[in-house]
């Protein structure tokens, strides 16, 4: 039997960085090749390198941490129905999160083995959420369906390129079923642009190291990553922590819908629990077990080890408890478009948890909404069909040590807010309005992150606007006596001087250019005692114009302005 190769920690972390960086060549060619502002301006995108076994190892340095399970999902999936018939040149397709591993439809999924000769050695992968997959609501985005058959298309797991040549047919039949299908031709493109380039790149690394090293190299990461992760846990005080909160709605009369959570920690081992969690609900806002681990590990690592590698090894260092069919592990036909609002959910569930053991580390509440919206219509310059989907951010919640950051994408997410200029240049829209909301981060020692206002006006032509929002009825709560945060809204703003409130699940409403369409995100829970505030830090939040006087003067002493 031949010996294992065995690699010394040099190596090991040179040829670590190796995959590192073609791991992050992918995500920028993916970047720079793609159509739309979704993926070329706000980087909603991922890429990442798997072994032979289908385990995760590496993940591009900007990828984001709710494609973590999805993409290791597929390539479990690839093996168990494509064992045996392989071969160098096939690239796999799919986005369906209850029979190929993804979290919901528009982000779809390309995997594409790699081969020494008649040897697979692993993977590389990667996800994009496309700005439409069709579906009953342009966007694929919208609130209010009751199942998965009516968010967009679903792909299983298909082979889009057998050995090397591409299924026309596929092709035909996915772009047939996706509005814009130019655009949607661009993004695909992109994707297997930067899988093909990946599988080159490990190539090239193969030719000069040989499989073996990085068949051993692949089985290192893993086995030190998780010694690093179960070292962190088990530097957490042994004990049972637990924590809930709520979803606003699930967009179809379902109110309060409850996150609960239980950790038990005992040395090296922990156990998150869900048991107590509301049923999986009749809107979309349900969550596959695969995206709840990605939120579940991402919030572990946040907290205990912010620079240990995104790989197999985290998942395997924790254990994870949810009942089928319940909110955080749906079962089919569940729909899970807006899974993303349910994610920044349970991190905060995650984050409350730890908070007697963690009080140095954790935060407030976060806006945790994704708040989203998508504007469609056919533009009156060029006559083509457009669809700007943006998911916005909003407050970060404050820490032990500083304030919040103001209007970012938090937690799972890692998205750019897109600019004004690219939104202008790319669509008949005007956005009149771009500016933090005033005195909507919560109160305390050290302040919430504040909310979003983005107002958006159609120019010469008849728009359809949906948007999704959670946090617009339960504010982000604040800790360790840390006021919460404001919530979001959405609101229509007439020429005429009307103007009305919109609900936080909205679709199909149609505006003018006579109409400005307002979206404002939830801002963020403070830290600590607000009476604990330095007089230094509250007269700059009056010098900034963030924070009002009487916003001041009802939260804070005010002889510490005076």
């Amino acid at each position: 039997m031949t010996k294992p190769l065995s690699l010394d920690p040099i190596t090991i972390e040179i040829s670590w960085n190796s995959l590192r960086s073609i791991a992050d060549e992918c995500f920028l060619t993916l970047m720079r090749s793609a159509f739309s502002t979704n993926i070329k301006e706000r980087h909603d995108h991922s890429t990442a390198i798997a072994d032979r076994n289908g385990r995760l190892i590496v993940q591009a340095e900007n990828a984001l941490p709710i494609h973590l399970a999805s993409m290791s999902g597929l390539i479990g999936l690839i093996l168990e129905q494509y064992a045996g018939s392989l071969a160098p040149g096939d690239i796999f397709i799919a986005n369906d999160p209850h029979v190929a591993g993804g979290s919901h439809l528009p982000d779809i999924n390309m995997a594409m083995p790699i081969f020494d000769g008649d040897r697979l050695l692993g993977f590389v992968a990667n996800i994009v959420h496309h700005a439409d997959v069709g579906g009953a609501s342009v966007g694929s985005m919208s609130g209010g369906l009751n199942e998965i058959y009516k968010e967009g298309l679903r792909i299983p797991i298909l082979r889009l390129f057998r050995k090397g040549e591409r299924c026309d047919d596929i092709m035909r039949l996915l772009l047939l079923n996706m509005r814009l299908p130019d655009e949607r031709l661009g993004d695909l493109n992109a994707q297997i642009a930067a899988v093909k380039l990946g599988v080159k790149r490990i190539g090239e690394m193969v030719a000069r190291h040989g499989a073996d090293h990085l068949t051993a190299l692949c089985d290192e990461i893993v086995s030190r990553t998780n010694q690093r992760m179960r070292k962190a846990i088990a530097g957490v005080a042994d004990g049972e922590y637990s924590f809930a909160d709520v979803m606003d709605d699930d967009g179809l009369g379902t109110e309060d819908v409850r996150i609960a959570l239980t950790v038990r920690k005992a040395g090296e081992k922990v156990v998150f629990d869900f048991t107590g969690t509301s049923p999986q609900v009749p809107g979309n806002f349900n969550m596959t077990l695969n995206t709840t681990k990605s939120a579940v590990c991402y919030a572990l690592k946040a907290l205990l080890d912010p620079e240990v590698p995104n790989n197999q090894g985290i998942f395997d260092a924790i254990e994870i408890r949810a009942e089928p069919g319940s909110f955080v592990n749906c079962a089919h036909p569940a729909g899970v478009a807006m899974r993303a609002n349910s994610c920044q959910r349970v991190v905060d569930v995650v984050l409350g948890a730890f908070a007697e053991a963690l009080p140095g580390r954790v935060i407030g509440a976060a806006n945790g909404a994704n708040t989203s919206a998508v504007f469609a219509g056919t533009d009156p310059q060029t006559g083509h069909s457009y669809v700007y989907l943006e998911t916005l951010g909003g407050g970060m919640g404050a820490r032990a040590a500083k304030d919040g950051k103001d209007g970012v994408q938090v937690h799972i997410t890692n998205t750019a807010n897109l600019p004004v200029e690219a939104i202008e240049l790319e669509y008949p829209l005007r956005v009149e309005e771009y500016s933090l909301i005033t005195d909507s981060g919560g109160a305390g020692k050290h302040r919430g992150g504040m909310g979003i206002r983005r107002a958006i006006r159609p120019i010469g032509h008849l728009c359809e606007f949906n948007g999704v929002g959670d946090r617009f009825r339960h504010r982000p709560w604040g800790i360790f006596g840390g006021m919460p945060g404001a919530t979001g809204q959405f609101r229509l703003r007439n020429d005429d001087g009307s103007s009305r409130d919109l609900p936080s699940k909205i679709t199909g409403i149609f505006v003018t250019d006579e109409t400005v369409v307002v979206i404002e995100t939830p801002g963020a829970g403070g830290y600590g005692d607000p009476r604990e505030r330095t007089p230094e830090a509250i007269r700059e939040d009056l010098a900034s114009g963030k924070f009002t006087a009487d916003f001041v003067a009802a939260h804070y002493a005010p002889q510490k302005v005076a």
